[in-house]
């Protein structure tokens, strides 16, 4: 799948566009970046309402390729790096979402079937 990013989009937009191929998966947008490894404070969790040039740093307008085989600390980077968008993928466990920093070298699709298996 192939996102848009530009700076009219919302932080909403980009979720939704997200969630329709990995239903069990989420994105959150921060405004602060994480360490490898370590999670965000849902302090610096941005409004899904926001623009996405309301909250980045690098104002790049282009297509940002997200697939199945690819692994979050990727995504990660890629938003973060090309975009100056902090952003953190979260997987579903039965009620809760859980940030995936202890998996993040797991692919996206890796993620999505283990939450769909906690999902039955």
């Amino acid at each position: 799948m192939e996102i848009i990013i530009s700076d009219t989009l919302t932080v909403n937009e980009i979720q939704a566009e997200f969630q329709s191929h990995f239903p069990f998966l989420k994105l959150e947008f921060y405004l602060k970046e994480h360490e490898a490894g370590e999670g965000n404070s849902n302090l610096t969790k941005v409004d899904s309402k926001k623009s996405l040039g309301e909250i980045r740093t690098k104002h790049n307008d282009g297509e940002l390729s997200i697939h199945g085989n690819q692994k979050v600390s990727t995504l990660e980077s890629n938003f973060h790096d090309v975009y100056g968008l902090n952003v953190q993928v979260f997987r579903k466990n039965g009620e809760l979402w859980l940030q995936t920093t202890v998996t993040d070298e797991w692919t996206l699709s890796e993620q999505n079937s283990t939450a769909m298996e906690h999902a039955k």
